[in-house]
């Protein structure tokens, strides 16, 4: 059913063309790569983020094909990724593995050769997986193929026609109205023949089994909100994983949509027992607030974690309910696998208006919102890694704060920086019924704030825990 590879023969094929991304000439900002040493570590995070987005927009991805290939050449220069490979005409769970498609050109020209519509200018021009062809034909027989946004003239539309084998162009619509001649030609020079679907994994081993998924697509082509903010963002929350010692183990899926989540599942059924919280990662990098899409249990640990974390931000948010349509959640969260995973995004697919169009650029990215967008995942992951239920030591009254150093009465001088009114409340409620995340959600005090009070008081003694696989220091 395939095969998996640290270092698979066609992706080597393209790591000679890849380059770091401080190297790449076309990075995003004003500052070079010789300044980023003097940025803050939030700057570098963008800085970086919007580096690696640039390299990868000019690149066609589709479903198949090359395109994914050398994405994920470019993503395992940075990350350890195991690339799998699973053949054309495999059966996944309802669905099958498509025909590999790979485009070399593709345009409509007028009869002395000019090209109107040319894919090498914008691989948004043709449809994703049209079939070859090379033919002359009246503007009546064309009309059809072409597909434009009357409400935006001057934008590419995105379509595919992944399971219908067909072929087209996308085309802007003052374009399309200015097509007059009789006869065009029309060519499509691409394969579509049997193949592979092509995606990456990484799993980072924490100190339990326990897994958190993060999922997101790849499938798009140059198309910078959907998805390559997501791809940047689970990059750098990757790397910022890697340089610590997590409790639960972290899976970071980089898939073609729909069809690779399905692929995935239907290879690793056996691994999905094991996923405790899981969340797709889409259009993080628009200037709109964060949305959270609920998973289909609609109050899983991931769905009450998001939600807290939230709203305690700075910004503003919004909740949605799960509903079986957008991205791969919707896979994830199937009833056979009803696997507690959400969908995180800034403005939804479909309610921006650059939303599958060429205006989907890089001009729609804001550096701020992939910042914003890394950090909230950051403080996720926080609280995924410092929830734990403890016991009070001293349950009967309320133990003496001030001799330990704890207390810092009204106007009076503090000894040390814990908030006063989390220490109560983790004091109250350790009752080994309660877990951090419930004592913050009850008394509406950050996350931090609750663990680095538990953190305190297990430092007096005054706790312990009830379960020696929560145990864990502050996360760092």
């Amino acid at each position: 059913m395939g095969q998996c590879s640290g270092s698979g023969s066609e992706i080597k094929a393209f790591a000679g063309a890849t380059r770091t991304w401080e190297e790449n000439p076309h990075r995003a900002g004003a500052r070079g790569a010789g300044d980023k040493e003097k940025m803050s570590l939030s700057e570098q995070s963008s800085f970086t983020m919007m580096s690696l987005i640039e390299e990868l927009f000019p690149i066609c991805r589709s479903i198949t094909g090359n395109g994914v290939r050398q994405t994920l050449a470019i993503l395992k220069a940075h990350l350890p990724l195991e690339i799998c490979e699973v053949p054309s005409g495999t059966r996944v769970l309802d669905w099958t593995i498509p025909l590999e498609w790979n485009i070399r050109d593709a345009y409509v020209a007028r009869q002395d050769g000019t090209r109107i519509v040319d894919f090498l200018a914008n691989n948004l021009h043709v449809v994703q997986y049209s079939r070859p062809i090379d033919a002359k034909m009246p503007l009546s027989e064309l009309l059809p193929h072409l597909h434009s946004l009357p409400d935006q003239p001057d934008r590419i539309p995105y379509r595919t026609s992944y399971y219908a084998e067909n072929w087209g162009f996308c085309i802007s619509h003052r374009q399309l109205s200015g097509l007059t001649d009789e006869y065009y030609r029309v060519v499509v020079d691409a394969d579509l023949s049997p193949g592979h679907l092509t995606y990456g994994e990484l799993f980072i081993p924490g100190a339990i089994d326990d897994t958190v998924l993060f999922s997101c697509h790849i499938c798009h082509p140059s198309l910078a909100n959907d998805n390559l903010s997501g791809i940047a963002v689970a990059t750098m929350l990757a790397l910022h994983l890697q340089t610590i010692r997590p409790r639960y183990s972290y899976r970071f899926l980089f898939i073609p949509g729909t069809i690779g989540s399905l692929t995935w599942l239907a290879r690793n059924e056996d691994k999905t027992a094991r996923i405790r919280h899981g969340l797709v990662l889409s259009c993080l990098g628009d200037a709109g607030g964060i949305t959270y899409k609920q998973s289909r249990r609609s109050r899983a640990m991931i769905d009450r974690i998001v939600t807290h974390v939230l709203s305690h931000d700075e910004l503003p948010y919004s909740i949605r309910p799960f509903v079986p349509y957008g991205y791969d959640e919707r896979q994830y969260c199937s009833p056979g696998f009803n696997l507690p995973v959400g969908c995180l995004m800034r403005t939804p697919n479909g309610e921006y208006s650059e939303y599958h169009t060429s205006a989907d650029n890089l001009s729609l990215l804001r550096s701020e919102s992939l910042t914003h967008s890394l950090s909230v995942l950051q403080r996720i992951v926080a609280v995924i890694e410092g929830n734990a239920v403890y016991l009070s030591r001293n349950p009967k009254g309320e133990p003496q704060l001030g001799r330990r150093g704890l207390y810092a009465p009204i106007g009076g001088q503090r000894t040390a920086t814990y908030d006063q009114m989390a220490l109560l409340w983790v004091a109250n409620l350790a009752d080994g019924r309660h877990s951090l995340l419930d004592i913050a959600e009850r008394a509406g005090i950050p996350f931090a704030k609750i663990r680095a009070a538990a953190d305190a008081l297990i430092g007096a003694k005054l706790l312990e825990i009830t379960n020696e696989s929560l145990e864990l220091g502050p996360y760092k």
